[in-house]
């Protein structure tokens, strides 16, 4: 019986990302690290028009013309020839395969090369069912594993990361069914697994996911083995997510002795850049520099003084020096950084310049540099071409814009800018996440300065929902986006509304925040002003925040009037 396969691409060729493991090593993938800026060139979609080969239809009940096919189509895109030929090609395979011998391993194979062709084109939105059969027409177990793996990977590049974590799960499960759960095999799934929840901002399941993954190396593997460094890596990058910074830098330093062990020179240095990172999270600046500078040694010896390697450390190097306070030598490290992505070398992808470029935008941001930062970021976004893939970064980005233009008043494009980014995250399948709400939430801002007070109010309670269910009705996030509704309440006159929903931010402040903390003076004057208004004095006595809010939303007044109390950003 045949095994499985990879496609392979040619050296020109854009990457088709979507890699079938081996019948031995039912795992063997390899996947980018996760980061908010995709390191992946995507291929734009092509005319839905494959090259007619010129076989007779009728010649598919032929036995032998199926593997002939499909090794036409694996050596057609390994030539880098017409891809519509290639796929063509495939596609009669797969005829082929389901007349002579029906559901089975070899259907399962071609519909494997199909989907892959069909990414390869940019169309994903074909492929995934190409593949949800690939996993229908076997039992094989590790072709149904590649085929919900490579559907995985097929979600990931629509931008439908909850999807694509819903097939990573799926075939891990038939992996472990298969292999049993402490096959090396199964810890590089998990690894692959955790990077992508890493990237969903899922920290605790990754978290699970990399123990599982170092305990499983831990018994197979060579003490300081490669395998165990990455896994550690990993860890590092959940770690520092969570806050746990002396954990991450336990998992750097021990993932660094590894890789020095093991004559890994230039990711010995992109671990240091890791803990300059988590140094300079500590405050502890001199041992930051260090650690930057013996990274950019070895990035500048190595790679040259143009690569990209070596203007992510220079915005390291500016972001430190912002933060301490070197305000010259901030920017002349930025002012390296942009020099090196004018004229980039050879190979250096579009997502790397935009990440870049955003890194450095949020610099001048902080140095005041409004203008200049707003100029780096629409460069980002023309840089980022607007795939499925994509739309997060993008999404991002735009939120950033939005936030700047309505620092410098520019509510109009700030609200468009916002919109953008909304419209996009909703089509990534991203409408449930925290960042969405809090986009939604400087939406809502930007609608109120522009008197749009009924749209501010629908933007503030969908935001509510939102994070009432990721954060939690006191998170400090969550508070902010009940004054804002507050506030429109009262904005519009419904001020027993407004009165209730700020009884209960305050003393959920107080709470977490003490009496004297400035947030909580600030909400006791909003609350007072408000009370003395309405001729009544504050009610000491807490209500649910369901009956506070649920029974709001039916409650309509004609009248509206400017706040009494700000709100809040």
């Amino acid at each position: 019986m045949p095994g499985l396969f990879s496609v392979k691409t040619p050296p020109n060729a854009t990457p088709l990302r979507v890699l079938i493991a081996a019948t031995e090593n039912g795992a063997g993938r390899t996947r980018r690290p996760p980061s908010p800026s995709p390191s992946v060139s995507r291929t734009k979609p092509t005319k839905k028009t494959p090259h007619k080969s010129g076989i007779d239809e009728s010649s598919l009940e032929n036995p032998d013309l199926g593997p002939f096919l499909l090794k036409l189509a694996r050596d057609t895109i390994a030539s880098g020839d017409n891809p519509n030929k290639a796929l063509d090609y495939a596609i009669r395979a797969s005829k082929s395969f389901e007349r002579c011998s029906g559901p089975g391993l070899e259907l399962a194979m071609s519909l494997h090369v199909l989907a892959a062709i069909y990414s390869s084109l940019g169309r994903f939105e074909e492929a995934v069912p190409v593949l949800e059969r690939s996993i229908d027409v076997t039992d094989d177990a590790l072709a149904k594993f590649s085929g919900c793996m490579q559907l995985g990977d097929t979600y990931s590049m629509m931008g439908r990361l909850d999807r694509s974590i819903r097939c990573y799960e799926s075939g891990l499960r038939i992996q472990i069914e298969a292999l049993g759960d402490s096959d090396p095999r199964v810890a590089e799934t998990c690894r692959y697994l955790a990077e992508a929840h890493v990237q969903a901002m899922q920290l605790d399941e990754a978290e699970n996911l990399c123990k599982r993954t170092l305990e499983i190396h831990k018994e197979h593997s060579a003490p300081a083995s490669l395998e165990e460094a990455a896994d550690r890596r990993l860890m590092a990058l959940v770690c520092e997510a969570k806050g746990d910074y002396e954990s991450a830098l336990e998992h750097l330093v021990l993932s660094s002795m590894s890789m020095i062990a093991n004559g890994q020179e230039n990711e010995v240095a992109a671990i240091d850049v890791g803990i300059g990172n988590i140094y300079l999270s500590l405050g502890r600046f001199d041992e930051a520099i260090f650690a930057y500078q013996k990274a950019l040694t070895v990035f500048k010896s190595t790679k040259g003084e143009s690569h990209p390697s070596v203007a992510l450390v220079f915005i390291r190097l500016a972001d430190l020096y912002h933060k301490t306070g070197k305000l010259r030598e901030s920017k002349s490290y930025c002012e390296n950084a942009l020099r090196i992505y004018a004229k980039p070398v050879p190979g250096t992808t579009s997502e790397e310049i935009a990440s870049g470029l955003t890194e450095v935008s949020a610099i001048y941001e902080s140095l005041d540099e409004i203008e200049e930062a707003l100029r780096l970021l629409e460069k980002a976004v023309k840089l980022l071409e607007d795939t499925p893939g994509n739309r997060s970064t993008i999404a991002g980005i735009e939120a950033q814009m939005g936030v700047m233009l309505y620092m410098v008043g520019r509510y109009g494009d700030a609200r468009i800018s916002f919109e953008n980014a909304v419209a996009k995250l909703r089509a990534s399948g991203e409408s449930k996440s925290a960042f969405f709400g809090i986009v939604l939430n400087q939406m809502g801002l930007a609608s109120v300065q522009l008197y749009r007070i009924d749209e501010a109010i629908e933007l503030f309670e969908e935001a509510r929902k939102i994070l009432e269910q990721e954060c939690g009705p006191c998170h400090l996030e969550t508070l902010g986006v009940y004054s804002n509704l507050a506030a429109t309440y009262d904005a519009i006159g419904r001020v027993e509304d407004a009165i209730e929903i700020l009884e209960y931010i305050l003393k959920m402040r107080e709470e977490k925040l003490g009496t004297a903390n400035p947030d909580v003076d600030d909400e006791k004057k909003r609350l007072a002003e408000l009370l003395k208004e309405a001729g009544r004095t504050r009610n000491r006595k807490g209500k649910s925040l369901e009956k506070l809010l649920d029974a709001r939303s039916a409650k309509k007044e004609s009248a509206k009037r400017w706040s009494t109390f700000g709100f809040r950003t």
